[in-house]
């Protein structure tokens, strides 16, 4: 209770402040402190998770505690690694990342909408440049999570090379991370959604798989797994071919999903605004395409889940619908860190009531009904 008090408590000190700002004072912040002896222990009293063995998911060829991670956007130059690591997650993206670093789109560029439980945001991948994380990265104590990163074409860079970006990511940041992640699913870079159909996913995929091979073949190690970050804005005919495509590049996995663009049943004012729309208003359409997914691969391509949760029950139905893991960022400012311990201790609880020992056996139980 303490936890949830506390940001109860400086909530309404950020959300007086314009949301960008307030972001990177959170991020800031955190790193920060986490430099401070004493500090990530403390972080670790308020807001850690206590591992429990039937919460534990092994994908990848990594170990995770629980399946509750970050998504990207949040840490988008890996600045608070350290302090991240420390307030209950079991994993986290960095990113998104391009090859070189990039201002973004014009401010203001983020919004909240408090009666909708949604942000809108329209940063145009702002970073600092893949060379600028490698070396964050390399300066990260010792990795207590797994670190996805992940990765995007810069805006000037026309789609038919927007390979050589992708390659170059993998280039710089190949020692960095423990799983990649392709995004070709944000709204907010003009046309990076195309690459999701056609022959230009294709192409992409098998070039990111190739550079992938040549990292791994110079250091002497086993290809990184590599994931893609897919939009909630696409038909059954469109998921087809990007889950047949996905599947045949061999990558290991997708997430679904990333911001929409759709604007249905909310009532805040700022739902004009321009970009993508993340938090409680994508629950339910994350989890279609979550399930749609799962049946068009046969649960044999692993899922990661996305997309408007705040609840374990909204992390549960993901599971059920074939998530191994899930994500949460929005929940995060509206609830604070405290979520991720609710969400963790939640679900232990409903794969109980359901008569599962491991949240392993729950995943894509609606589909065995």
């Amino acid at each position: 209770m303490f936890d949830v008090l506390m940001y109860k408590l400086v909530k309404p000190l950020f959300f007086k402040m314009d949301a960008e700002s307030a972001h990177h004072l959170v991020v800031d912040g955190l790193g920060s402190a986490a430099r401070i002896p004493g500090v990530p222990s403390l972080l670790s009293a308020v807001w850690g998770v206590r591992e429990r063995e039937e919460l534990a998911v092994d994908l990848f060829g990594l170990s995770f505690s629980h399946p509750v991670g970050l998504a990207a956007g949040l840490d988008k130059n890996a600045k608070a690694v350290d302090g991240f690591s420390r307030i209950g997650l079991s994993f986290m993206e960095v990113g998104t990342v391009t090859p070189k670093g990039q201002p973004g789109n014009e401010l203001p560029r983020l919004f909240r909408l408090p009666p909708d439980e949604a942000l809108v945001n329209r940063m145009g991948f702002n970073n600092d440049g893949a060379e600028a994380m490698a070396a964050r990265l390399a300066k990260t104590k010792r990795r207590r999570i797994p670190i996805a990163v992940n990765i995007g074409k810069n805006k000037v860079t026309p789609n038919e090379n927007a390979a050589d970006d992708y390659r170059e990511c993998v280039k710089l940041l190949y020692p960095h991370g423990d799983f990649f992640v392709v995004n070709i699913s944000s709204p907010n870079t003009p046309d990076l959604r195309k690459l999701q159909h056609g022959d230009e996913l294709r192409l992409l995929l098998d070039a990111v798989q190739d550079e992938m091979r040549i990292q791994a073949a110079a250091r002497g190690g086993k290809p990184k797994p590599i994931l893609v970050k897919i939009a909630p804005d696409n038909d059954e005919t469109q998921l087809a071919y990007m889950a047949e495509a996905i599947r045949a590049s061999g990558m290991s996995g997708i997430i679904a999903t990333n911001t929409t663009i759709g604007r249905d049943g909310l009532t805040h004012p700022n739902a004009k605004e321009t970009g993508g729309l993340s938090g409680r208003p994508l629950t339910g359409r994350s989890t279609e395409i979550i399930r749609s997914l799962y049946a068009l691969t046969d649960g044999k391509l692993p899922i990661i889940g996305s997309g408007g949760i705040f609840t374990a029950q909204d992390a549960y139905d993901k599971i059920r619908a074939g998530a191994s893991l899930v994500e949460v960022y929005t929940s995060m400012i509206y609830k604070g860190p405290g979520v991720i311990k609710e969400i963790a201790t939640g679900l232990r609880e409903l794969m109980r009531k359901d008569g599962y020992d491991r949240i392993v056996q729950a995943v894509g139980a609606d589909h065995r009904k």
